[in-house]
């Protein structure tokens, strides 16, 4: 062989090298696809797995871990069209459905793309699926320490409290909202209303202006149109107590407390998971125990050093008594369902 030709040869092969090298590092990356129904910008449900999935791609670095976020899609068949697109792609390792009314999408898709991994929430229902994972969040915990907290600083003993529709993890927080109020001073007035909506913001303003009208002091809320509470609670100078994501730069010296939902601690669990080559199966939980819910007192709140500290103290003495199990927020039959395994999945 010439030396011409040997040549030749050896380029193309550093080239084939090159371009084996490429895919094999493009095949190492983890993809995520996720929708939501609101946006990634709500201050609450949406926000929180975007802010995961954020958190997740700084650790691991953009060149192991990339996703795509498809935001504000309330319509369930314009979730159902990019869910089917991005499963069809076989591009993404894992396809979220962030919203608890998608689950019958999730339900008929997985069947049809069995080596595509998908998980949805708020639920524990995997179908019985062994590609699909299912997630939720104990709100109620952090809704007890959130309640219990604003039991100790309301000085008018009304509370007034905005929920969107009656299920889920907002329905889970509103009420252990109302035990840890009553835990501390089974006096105080808990006003509770319901908007029917979780986007309606006129309608979850009118409502909290109903409780300042009523005498409350402080008020709560879950959900994305929990911004026009908080502009009430702003604008009368009432505490703001607030679940899902961090509210305090919207609340300002307003806001005290905040239960955050990290989405990235199962999450992380997940991508584990499907690289060891289960895609699905299981349920997951978020809890103070496992590091789920964190609870982030407001840097804007305005409280001396010492007040802080005694906050923070009794934030930690809740949460310990929660988790071992002295305190029992909700009866068991109305309590957060503990995950289950499926058989598919092994367990």
């Amino acid at each position: 062989m010439s030396k011409i030709r040997f040549s030749a040869v050896l380029v193309v092969l550093v080239l084939l090298t090159g371009i084996l090298s490429a895919v094999h590092a493009q095949d190492d990356v983890f993809r995520v696809a996720a929708v939501a129904p609101s946006a990634t910008t709500d201050l609450a449900f949406s926000q929180s797995m975007f802010d995961a999935l954020t958190l997740i791609q700084a650790e691991m670095g953009e060149d192991m871990f990339q996703f795509d976020f498809q935001d504000g899609t309330f319509i369930v068949d314009d979730a159902a069209v990019a869910l089917r697109e991005w499963a069809a792609s076989g591009e993404y390792d894992l396809v979220i459905a962030h919203g608890s009314q998608y689950g019958t999408i999730i339900q008929e898709l997985a069947p049809e793309f069995p080596e595509v991994s998908f998980a949805w929430g708020t639920d524990v229902n995997t179908f019985g699926l062994p590609n699909v994972f299912a997630y939720t969040a104990a709100a109620e915990q952090g809704g007890f320490i959130n309640g219990a907290v604003a039991a100790s600083l309301t000085e008018s003993n009304v509370i007034g409290v905005v929920g969107p529709i009656e299920v889920g993890d907002a329905k889970l927080y509103v009420d252990g909202f109302k035990v840890g109020v009553a835990f501390v001073n089974a006096d105080i007035n808990v006003l509770v209303t319901y908007i029917q909506s979780f986007s309606d913001v006129t309608l979850a303003t009118e409502a909290a202006n109903a409780h300042i009208a009523n005498g409350a002091d402080i008020l709560t809320g879950s959900a994305q149109m929990v911004v026009g509470p908080i502009a009430v609670a702003v604008e009368e100078e009432a505490l703001w107590f607030g679940t899902q994501s961090s509210q305090a730069d919207l609340a300002a010296t307003s806001g005290v407390l905040f239960q955050v939902y990290r989405w990235d601690v199962i999450l992380n669990d997940m991508i584990a998971s499907i690289q060891g080559g289960t895609l699905g199966g299981e349920s997951y939980v978020l809890t103070l125990e496992n590091g789920g819910l964190e609870m982030q007192i407001s840097e804007a709140a305005e409280m001396e050093e010492e007040a802080m500290e005694v906050l923070q103290s009794t934030i930690e003495d809740y949460a310990t008594q929660i988790v071992s199990g002295d305190i029992v927020i909700l009866p068991e039959a109305e309590a957060t369902p503990e995950p289950q395994a499926t058989e598919e999945a092994g367990s």
